[in-house]
């Protein structure tokens, strides 16, 4: 852990206190970031190798919007909304899957192709003189990077290239692009509020206590940091340190060396946040993401997978079988953390946040998040059914 002086830092007690703990058990705030946060902003479906043939799809659901990724007859990979332009039902209702040539509604068997067109309507003349040409599945924004896809449901701005340019230089020999899954993707749901599991992960202050595994694995050395477009950054190397835990010393002994990575990188575990809940991580054997989305105001979900270069070695085999091993590990323990936390904001007792210079990265998410929502910056929330009116009046007055 980097070590900081505490009496330099320039950080006021005032700035140490994190966002107020009404904000954590509304359904007035969920609403709010469901639309300024969650549909304005890039999200993280999946790898482009996770639907490599015509027909397969993968999913996400968030913030009351449903998105559809599906790779079509010409490779081209598209996204759409996950709604059937009749009744409103999903088209597909996998989380991931193949539909064969076409899409077919469930409900009334709407028909559409690859490519989003409106292909066939059962009973097509009781609707009159129906547009076929109008009524198709209704495209959303999509980028691709390095193979990572990434949707907007709403709103302009900086497409995910440019927002993630910082990094560009430093994730290209990871060769992500050429991956293949390493798993299937998982998902793991509990009870929470979603800023709760966002504020456990956006620091290392606890690793050294919560996370044996990994405090084992890469101890001191582990630091966060913030690049530009405000891109959080969390590393640590292992090197040729003693490790004490099965899994660790066994995965640090048979690690092949990655010599397709500079030299800084092939012992080293690297962690990049993208705004508002994916963390894309990189390591010597593999790499991924995981990332934590609401399900509603007081449940959240930490779904992600994994994926690798081509490799058939025993030993890279039992390397990212232990990577995971470790892994899974600190996911327990954080959803652990994330429940205790968000628990402790109910009750009575709680006077609020206070964070240290080893939790910047915690109060650079809170401020980003109060950008768009000025009324987190109230101590107490608003009367019920004000908040939004309340919230535009801070932004309009900003």
């Amino acid at each position: 852990m980097r070590s900081v002086s505490f009496e330099q830092s320039s950080v006021g007690n005032a700035a140490r206190g994190g966002l107020p703990a009404w904000c954590y058990d509304s359904d007035e705030v969920m609403a709010l970031e469901n639309e300024l946060v969650f549909r304005r902003n890039w999200l993280l479906v999946g790898h482009v190798s996770q639907i490599p043939e015509p027909g397969d799809f993968m999913t996400l659901d968030v913030a009351d919007e449903r998105a559809l990724v599906v790779r079509g007859r010409d490779g081209q990979v598209r996204a759409f909304h996950n709604l059937c332009r009749h009744r409103g039902s999903r088209v597909v209702a996998e989380a991931s899957g193949n539909c064969g040539a076409v899409i077919t509604c469930p409900f009334h068997g709407w028909s559409y192709g690859l490519d989003g067109r409106l292909r066939g309507v059962p009973f097509a003349k009781s609707f009159g003189q129906l547009d076929h040409a109008s009524h198709g599945l209704k495209p959303l924004g999509q980028e691709i990077w390095h193979g990572m896809v990434f949707v907007r449901f709403k709103g302009e701005g900086p497409s995910i290239a440019e927002t993630l340019a910082p990094i560009e230089a430093a994730v290209a020999p990871y060769r992500l692009e050429e991956m293949q899954p390493l798993e299937n993707r998982w998902r793991m749901a509990f009870e929470a509020n979603w800023k709760a599991t966002v504020d456990v992960d956006n620091e290392g202050y606890h690793v050294p206590v919560a996370h044996p595994g990994l405090n084992d694995l890469y101890g001191h050395s582990y630091f966060d940091e913030m690049l530009e477009n405000r891109i959080p950054k969390a590393m640590g190397s292992f090197g040729d340190r003693r490790h004490k835990l099965w899994s660790v010393r066994h995965y640090a002994k048979l690690l092949p060396e990655a010599t397709h990575l500079p030299e800084s990188h092939r012992q080293a575990w690297i962690y990049y946040g993208v705004f508002p809940g994916a963390v894309l991580t990189f390591y010597p054997d593999s790499c991924g993401f995981y990332q934590f989305l609401p399900l509603g105001t007081r449940r959240s979900v930490m779904q992600g997978c994994g994926f690798g270069l081509p490799d058939p070695r025993r030993e890279m085999r039992a390397a990212r079988y232990l990577n995971r091993r470790i892994n899974n590990a600190a996911g327990k323990e954080d959803i652990q953390l994330i429940k205790w936390s968000w628990e402790g904001m109910r009750s009575s007792a709680f006077d609020g946040f206070v964070l240290s210079d080893l939790e910047s990265g915690v109060r650079a998410y809170h401020d980003r998040l109060r950008e768009v929502l000025p009324v987190l910056n109230l101590a107490e929330a608003p009367p019920q059914g004000t908040l939004a009116q309340r919230n535009q009046e801070l932004r309009d007055a900003a």
